[in-house]
């Protein structure tokens, strides 16, 4: 039998404090918020699930849920709310609420929140980033005009969001803000 993990309260929300299942509601999660990145949550605690991240981003307009990039595992991106900018193999889409983007390993992309309001994103990835090579963050000119793009090709995180991360706090843990979210009926 699997146990029922453990939440523990923190100052930014509930956070998973150990293996086995758990029901946790994202407005009482931990969330983060990363300025030009937009806000996130995971659902995780200090450690990663294993096999596979979710989570909901909350993107203003003109924020992005990263830098251009490509990875080996899949991912998927699904539009709860809002509208976004999708740069695909340097193609440009626009996303709206309930389109769905399957990305295969090895695509570029990135998603930019577009339109008037805040745009939703619920994505689901497998892990395996460090198999073969994982994250490649790209070069790009339809990136570059929307701010998405990487001066240099890289494999390093740390490279990539460098001039982003530098003017965050130290802490990008928040608690839910109201609103982020659609209301449930």
């Amino acid at each position: 039998m699997i146990p029922e993990a453990p939440l523990r309260k923190t100052k930014n929300g509930l956070v998973v404090a150990g293996d086995g299942w758990f029901v946790l509601n994202a407005r009482e999660s931990r969330w983060k918020d990363e300025g030009p990145l937009g806000a996130y949550c995971t659902f995780e605690g200090k450690r990663r699930f294993p096999q596979l991240g979710i989570n909901i981003s909350v993107l203003e307009p003109g924020e992005a849920m990263g830098k251009y990039h490509r990875e080996n595992a899949q991912e998927g991106f699904l539009v709860l709310a809002g509208e976004c900018l999708l740069i695909v193999e340097e193609q440009e889409r626009r996303l709206r609420a309930w389109d769905f983007f399957h990305c295969p390993g090895g695509t570029p992309h990135i998603i930019v929140g577009a339109g008037e309001t805040a745009a939703v994103v619920v994505a689901v990835g497998a892990r395996g980033r460090g198999v073969g090579g994982g994250i490649v963050y790209l070069e790009s000119q339809v990136a570059a005009r929307h701010g998405v793009g990487v001066e240099r090709e890289t494999t390093s995180p740390a490279e990539a969001y460098e001039k982003i991360r530098a003017e965050l706090p130290r802490s990008t843990f928040v608690e839910y803000r109201r609103g982020w979210l659609p209301e449930a009926d």
